[in-house]
């Protein structure tokens, strides 16, 4: 080795290592660095790493006793969630402070700090990521009841864009051109879009329905025919679960334009029915099962405010008509489905206490007279 090379080398050494380092790990090895520099890096990380995991359990700790004193619970949530983070940044501090130990030339320092102020941009927009469940689950929590599913799209829209400006911030760092990249896509952008209007179309649905919320996560809809509950509302399409427990998917771009109904949000249920009494029943027993059906449906816990309608409407060909209409408030189809039952239950006592009971689809033919016998007639020789 030159001595010039040699005396540069021992010179980018630490005083309290010059002395100490064999001549071996003097020589240059790959990349322009000496031997003991290689070893000194995987040293260094290790370090780095390990000072960073005490430093981030220190911070962990006391971020936690702080949150835990406080009346809301998002805090402890963001503690656990973004804890390794943490850690991760305090080991790229530790490695800032440690690199000039090292003695790299200029070329190599610079990347170095580069790489390490790359991973400071990776580390904080990967927290800010995590973080962002937990901002939106907060804000979901304010409002009424599902605030979470409602900000689906919201959350899912501020996640591309952090995972975006966290890739061009890294890549920034790393000595990449971003501009001319960004330019180059904002050219071919024109071409994907006329191959993906499909796409487009459904993400601008998947914003209409996140700003109108015609529906949340587990409502019970209507939707083209389809009767299901909502079980996920993506950034392409909208999934409902029916009630035989198929799986359909509705492009949110045709969902936007669709007639939606929606029986979550419905304040009461309408029960209404046709009840045929058999031709025979008095008129006193008609006007008894009259009362006693208004009677149960204004009596049941569950009944509404409104008054129930109930009335003799016809006079069929096999029964007297008798038209049902009432309202029960339910917070769900299933709900509604088991007041239901209960109420016709009932209504059938009312029928069997007035001593009548339901009309089959019947007809009574009258007879008023038959013909007498006729005697027959012995045969001709």
């Amino acid at each position: 080795m030159l001595p010039s090379l040699h005396n540069l080398l021992l010179s980018a050494a630490p005083p309290f290592l010059a002395e100490r380092i064999p001549a071996a790990l003097l020589r240059l090895g790959p990349g322009g660095l000496a031997w003991w520099q290689w070893l000194a890096l995987p040293l260094l990380v290790v370090l780095a790493l390990a000072v960073g995991w005490l430093l981030g359990w220190v911070s962990r700790r006391l971020a936690g006793r702080i949150a835990a004193r406080t009346s809301v619970g998002w805090d402890d949530e963001l503690v656990a969630r973004v804890g390794p983070q943490v850690t991760l940044l305090w080991a790229l501090l530790v490695a800032t402070l440690l690199v000039p130990l090292v003695g790299l030339e200029a070329k190599a320092d610079a990347f170095a700090d580069r790489l390490v102020k790359a991973g400071v941009f990776l580390v904080a927009f990967w927290g800010v990521y995590r973080a962002l469940d937990v901002a939106f689950k907060a804000q979901g929590a304010r409002g009424q009841p599902g605030g979470v599913e409602r900000h689906a799209f919201f959350r899912k829209a501020a996640k591309v864009a952090v995972v975006a400006l966290g890739l061009i911030s890294v890549l920034t760092e790393l000595g990449f051109q971003v501009t001319s990249l960004l330019a180059g896509l904002g050219i071919g952008g024109i071409a994907v879009a006329l191959a993906a209007q499909k796409t487009v179309e459904n993400l601008i649905g998947s914003v209409t329905i996140g700003m109108d919320r015609p529906f949340h996560v587990g409502d019970a809809v209507l939707v083209d025919g389809v009767v299901g509950t909502v079980e996920q509302v993506g950034l392409r399409s909208t999934r409902l679960r029916t009630p035989d427990r198929t799986l359909v998917t509705l492009p949110n771009g045709r969902l936007a334009d669709m007639r939606i109904e929606s029986y979550s949000a419905r304040d009461r249920w309408r029960i209404v029915t046709t009840l045929g009494l058999r031709y025979g029943t008095t008129s006193a027993q008609v006007r008894q099962v009259l009362a006693g059906i208004e009677a149960a449906l204004r009596d049941h816990p569950a009944a509404s405010a409104d008054a129930p309608l109930v009335w003799l409407a016809e006079f069929k060909g096999s029964s007297l008509a008798v038209e049902v209409q009432g309202w029960v408030g339910a917070a769900d189809l299933q709900a509604y489905g088991r007041i239901r039952g209960e109420l016709y239950l009932q209504f059938l006592e009312v029928i069997e206490a007035a001593g009548t009971g339901l009309a089959f689809p019947t007809q009574t033919l009258h007879v008023e007279s038959l013909p007498g016998p006729v005697a027959p007639r012995l045969p001709t020789p």
